[in-house]
């Protein structure tokens, strides 16, 4: 990759992770009109790594909420581990939900799926129109949240099966957990600050996986400029995400999903008619 590529992905990245319009897929569209080499492990593990760049941007806005531990006395009667759990609350939360992902993530992983579906341009146009045309309607079907209603860890858990669905590039992370929670009766608010959160372990365990696994092919990629592009991508995909999230909580309270589920209609729909045509989405190289 160059560093005019990097640059560029890094902003489409920074711009697309909290939207749900699968930033995974936005990468692999971009990559390809760029013409960055295609199934090259290098480039595989670029797509998943400037994803925690951004992904720290959710540590740095909500970093009060983050680092936070229940001070508070635990209920009476409560023995050694329960005291813990309501201590670690927020974080034990976390750990419910990342669960499922981190089974599932690793077999696709192993199993060599989801580098082949990363190669996959067809994948990510099909599940961008096949998820716009259901976020046209999901606030209908899911739209009873109640301030009432909190993260708890039943709900945590059953929104971590959501996010699973994730794997496949197109589908959208932050779609698939957001709907989760307004699927468990959360509002749209605290369902999307939820997804925010629960994307730091589940995107740093990502990160780890595919570091390990380069370091494991061939540490020979490790040179100065690959570390260097790594580097600049992660740095732009933060500053980029934080602003964007700021956007989009305001933006998805207000306006809900049909407006995203436009933009993936459009976007995958027009990548299937241009394929299925005969072109090549290579435009540069």
């Amino acid at each position: 990759m160059t560093f005019l590529q990097t640059i560029i992905v890094a902003i489409v990245e920074g711009l697309t992770e909290f939207l749900p319009v699968s930033s995974t897929g936005h990468m692999i569209i971009t990559q390809n009109l760029l013409g960055v080499p295609q199934g090259d492990s290098f480039v595989h593990a670029f797509t998943f790594i400037i994803q925690f760049g951004a992904i720290l941007s959710v540590v740095c806005l909500y970093r009060k909420r983050f680092f936070q531990l229940d001070m508070t006395p635990a209920p009476a009667g409560s023995n050694a581990w329960q005291r813990f759990k309501h201590k670690w609350h927020f974080y034990w939360l976390l750990l419910i939900a990342f669960i499922p992902a981190a089974f599932v993530g690793l077999a696709f992983k192993m199993s060599g799926v989801l580098d082949k579906l990363l190669d996959s341009v067809e994948v990510v146009a099909v599940m961008l129109v096949a998820g716009g045309v259901f976020m046209l309607f999901c606030d209908r079907l899911f739209n009873q949240g109640s301030d009432a209603n909190a993260v708890d860890e039943k709900r945590a858990f059953k929104i971590g099966w959501f996010q699973c669905l994730s794997v496949i590039p197109g589908v959208s992370r932050s779609m698939a957990t957001i709907v989760g929670g307004m699927q468990q009766k959360l509002t749209r608010k605290r369902a999307a600050e939820f997804s925010f959160f629960l994307a730091v372990p589940t995107m740093a365990a990502a990160t780890l996986l595919d570091l390990l696994d380069l370091f494991h092919e061939d540490g020979n990629w490790a040179t100065a400029d690959n570390l260097f592009l790594l580097l600049t991508g992660c740095v732009v995909a933060f500053v980029v995400a934080l602003a964007a999230m700021k956007w989009f909580v305001s933006f998805l309270t207000k306006y809900g999903f049909k407006y995203f589920g436009i933009y993936r209609i459009i976007v995958g729909g027009f990548i299937l008619i241009w394929l299925l045509t005969g072109h090549s989405l290579v435009m540069v190289g």
